[in-house]
């Protein structure tokens, strides 16, 4: 038997999804998940993983079976730790997501502006004394999240506001609606006091300015 017959006709998937996610938009990768999935999957269990597909969104990814707490299995899977505003910006991207998917979208996937997103993050974060700095920390966690795998950069421009990104549905697994649903609950009580703090600041000035005239 050559070695060309020994080599599994979905190896080359199997090492795509030890990299990350699978979409759709990876043609010949995805038509060959979806053809030995059935095969794909009993292979994955043997090692303790589990495929995660999702046809109708387009994307599938592996995941590690519970194990017992005495058990030590291989890690076969990449771990990315998030800090609280990555965290964050991926919250406020699955909410602009869940909001495109109730509208009437009339396209498949969901494509914003930098600009866009910074103006819709720039509602939930807290600003610091320097504008400039706290638009360059928006702008890092737009990045952040396209290297995480959760932003696709999809037209580049000379201005970096106008670069547009498709927001990847695998977000959705990411981050579920019930923890969607709590932590927005928790930046709507941030946005809240944001702006009350700014009314109360306009009101102090108009104060001010009458006590000037």
């Amino acid at each position: 038997m050559s070695t060309q017959q020994r080599i599994l006709p979905y190896t080359s998937v199997f090492i795509k999804l030890l990299k990350g996610p699978v979409e759709y938009v990876e043609k010949s990768t995805w038509e060959k998940l979806i053809q030995y999935k059935v095969e794909l999957t009993g292979f994955l269990l043997q090692m303790g993983l589990a495929l995660v597909l999702d046809e109708q969104d387009g994307y599938a990814y592996i995941k590690h079976y519970p194990f017992e707490e005495d058990e030590n299995p291989v890690s076969w899977i990449q771990r990315r730790a998030l800090t609280y505003e990555e965290s964050v910006m991926l919250v406020l991207l699955r909410e602009m997501m869940a909001e495109f998917e109730v509208g009437e979208a009339t396209n498949r996937e969901l494509i914003k502006k930098r600009r866009e997103i910074k103006e819709y993050a720039e509602l939930f974060f807290k600003e610091n004394a320097s504008r400039v700095k706290f638009l360059k920390e928006i702008d890092r966690l737009i990045d952040k999240a396209e290297e995480n795998g959760f932003l696709d950069k999809t037209e580049t421009s000379d201005l970096a506001d106008e670069q547009k990104f498709r927001i990847k549905k695998i977000i959705k697994a990411k981050v579920s609606s019930e923890e969607l649903d709590h932590f927005y609950q928790q930046l709507v009580k941030i946005k809240e006091e944001k702006d009350n703090k700014a009314d109360q600041e306009q009101l102090e000035g108009h104060k001010e300015y009458l006590r000037s005239e």
